[in-house]
């Protein structure tokens, strides 16, 4: 038998803030009320970012930079014709109107950028992974702590309501001693393998070819790597840094976690045969250590872009008195007490032996006749989101209220650090075929 509660999350209102950032000093940090924002990087993401972040109160989008000057037209389409638009992110830092940036550009530009931003005083929200690799993070971590700027990386779900009740489950003790953590994210579609669309007008007229390429490897023109690049080493970090990072963050964000000591992955390319050098199937095996937030425990991640089945993501959580899972539109809570008797396994003894055991057992655990009213039932309680919840407005809106008040943010560099670091010592293990050892406090790989 099973008794089901189900209760809805509230979600507060001013654009979806929690009542504790609420309460936050909204003073502007300037003279101008209006934070007024810059896009680098005008892809997908980072107009989806844009539109975010623009359902806050008090925030203007004023430049967008991208290397393609279609983007550049379509921000204009978008957002007006007096936005500045640029094909060098450097213009938009060494404007002074600039309160804030988006960086949303490949990933291996985000390092660079965002301490060139923050350098240049600028608050900072950079997407996820924080990094394209363990190296990189150190400085970050650093410019930032010299700023003094607000540094947010885009993993939406350190600000979900959600998570934040899974969190105050998990702290409750409601699953007893965590043992392990299952988290998957299947997808079974064109676009979800990142087989983004290329446009015709594509060419090294419109493109600035080489600022896309960076510190990446000189090749010539190919406009499949720009706009897809997330399918190649060179500028992105694969499935681990697109969706391992998500699910990291998710992690440390309940348990309180600082990362995993040991990180050990294996997959394949085994259907997206397009040319590009980053597997569609990745799974990891990580070890964490006891800490004082919580008891070691192993973590199981899965990223399967050839599921049979529609996208789908979640995250178990299994202790020694009950499961938590979470889905993307709330959480379940099932209670399973644990059986107060041993049981026994005396079929291979002697008959006299197994009647003389019986009775020392009968004698410790006596036997209780059942009645209606013991049939206490396992209890199960789902906490669901309102309809319509977005948590990535939360997450632009908790950014902008640190932009205001400069108070700190939960995601910054080191929780981005160390949410990014094991997804990237994924791909080390993948592709090294070996199991790779990790500091998770000093955030540093063990030698």
């Amino acid at each position: 038998m099973s008794a089901t509660r189900r209760h809805f999350l509230e979600s507060a209102t001013l654009a979806g803030l929690s009542s504790s950032l609420l309460a936050q000093d909204t003073t502007p940090n300037s003279k101008n009320d209006t934070i007024q924002l810059a896009l680098i990087g005008a892809g997908g993401q980072g107009m989806d970012d844009t539109r975010a972040a623009l359902k806050t109160p008090g925030v203007k989008l004023v430049a967008a930079a991208d290397v393609y000057q279609g983007r550049l037209t379509r921000a204009k389409e978008l957002w007006g014709d007096d936005l500045l638009v640029t094909r060098d992110y450097r213009k938009i830092l060494a404007r002074p109107d600039v309160d804030a940036v988006i960086v949303a550009t490949p990933d291996h530009w985000h390092d660079r950028i965002s301490i060139a931003a923050m350098n240049a005083g600028k608050d900072v929200y950079c997407e996820k992974p924080m990094v394209q690799r363990v190296e990189f993070g150190a400085p970050v971590v650093e410019a930032q702590r010299t700023t003094g700027r607000i540094f947010q990386v885009g993993s939406q779900r350190v600000s979900s309501i959600i998570y934040e009740k899974a969190r105050d489950l998990y702290r409750s003790g409601a699953l007893g001693k965590l043992n392990t953590v299952e988290a998957w994210w299947d997808r079974n579609s064109a676009i979800g393998a990142w087989q983004y669309s290329i446009p015709p007008d594509a060419s090294p007229e419109t493109v600035d070819w080489d600022d896309f390429l960076g510190r990446a490897p000189k090749r010539p023109f190919e406009p499949i790597r720009l706009f897809r690049w997330r399918n190649y080493r060179d500028y992105g970090t694969g499935v681990a840094g697109d969706l391992f990072v998500h699910l990291f963050s998710g992690v440390h964000f309940v348990t309180g976690s600082l990362g995993p000591s040991r990180v050990f992955a294996s997959g394949g390319l085994r259907f997206w045969k397009d040319g590009r050098d980053v597997p569609d199937v990745l799974m990891g095996v990580f070890d964490y250590p006891e800490s004082p937030n919580h008891a070691a425990f192993n973590l199981f991640l899965r990223v399967n872009f050839v599921s049979g089945t529609g996208e789908d993501s979640g995250f178990r959580f299994t202790g020694d008195e009950g499961m938590m899972t979470i889905g993307s539109n709330g959480v379940t809570l099932a209670k399973h007490p644990r059986e107060t008797e041993p049981g026994y396994t005396i079929g291979t003894f002697p008959e006299a032996v197994q009647e003389e055991f019986l009775k020392q057992y009968h004698e410790k655990y006596p036997v209780i006749r059942p009645t209606a009213a013991a049939m206490a039932p396992a209890t199960e309680e789902q906490f669901a989101a309102p309809h319509g919840y977005s948590d990535g407005v939360d997450h632009f809106g908790r950014f902008f209220a640190s932009v205001r008040s400069r108070q700190p943010v939960v995601e910054d560099a080191v929780f981005g650090m160390r949410a990014a670091a094991p997804a990237l010592l994924s791909n080390v293990s993948y592709f090294e075929h070996r199991a790779v050892e990790w500091d998770p406090e000093a955030m540093q790989v063990k030698r």
